[in-house]
């Protein structure tokens, strides 16, 4: 990850968390958030003489503005009246169809929707302002990886290892099925090599194993409502490596 990148993705994990920790405090009876200052302060309560409990910057209110309904106070600042509901169905779990299919990370296998690949329905869900999750090159980016892996064999699969030795161009229709095996093991492992550690798990996890976003967020171990924002940052490395961006 770059310096660039690693700063945007720690800023906006900062606001994320302070924007959770704003919605906990207001779920309370009488919190309010008011503006001061540069910022936004959350009391526990609307007189004046309460301490502010927490801060939240420009970038943490406008989270909490667009996650939880808040409610404009006739003497100032807003209260909270309830948080969004996710949409549904939830993340990656479009039409679903599910199958056992080989996993790419050794022997086993994992399930699947075959329905619809989940970068394919992230790419169709828009946020409160109507604004796609995905743009149309990063979901091409997450989709072009994901075909390449679906695209080996049955064995390939079995067998995939991010640290093939030799290199084979392309996928020609003239290659035998175990060359195109191979040259496809290689872009995924070029690919996944360009993102580079921390981005390229999420990857792994949604493009490959075809996990929804939450699943992967919580198989990395990510803070809440993370996972969308590391996909993002992944997938537009993706796309620079690919040359789509």
């Amino acid at each position: 990850m770059s310096a660039g990148l690693a700063e945007a993705f720690d800023a906006e994990l900062e606001a994320r968390r302070l924007a959770e920790r704003a919605m906990r405090l207001l779920s309370r009876p009488g919190a309010v958030v008011e503006a001061q200052g540069l910022g936004y302060g959350v009391r526990l309560g609307p007189s004046r003489r309460r301490s502010v409990m927490l801060t939240l910057d420009e970038a943490a209110f406008r989270i909490l503005a667009r996650e939880a309904t808040l409610k404009p106070r006739a003497q100032g600042g807003w209260v909270m009246v309830g948080r969004l509901a996710p949409e549904s169905p939830p993340p990656g779990r479009p039409g679903v169809v599910e199958a056992e299919v080989p996993t790419p990370f050794g022997a086993g296998t994992v399930r699947r929707n075959l329905g619809e690949s989940p970068i394919a329905w992230l790419a169709r869900r828009r946020d409160a302002e109507g604004r796609p999750w995905l743009t149309p090159v990063e979901a091409a980016a997450g989709e072009r990886l994901r075909e390449d892996f679906e695209s080996l064999g049955a064995q390939g699969r079995l067998t995939m290892r991010w640290d093939g030795a030799s290199r084979v161009d392309g996928g020609r229709p003239g290659l035998a099925p175990v060359e195109r095996d191979h040259a496809a093991r290689q872009r995924i492992a070029r690919a996944l090599d360009a993102v580079g550690p921390g981005l390229r798990e999420i990857l792994e996890s949604v493009c490959l194993m075809g996990s929804a976003l939450e699943a992967a967020e919580r198989s990395l171990k990510l803070p809440r409502r993370a996972g969308k924002t590391v996909l993002k940052l992944a997938l537009q490395s993706l796309a620079r490596h690919y040359r789509m961006a």
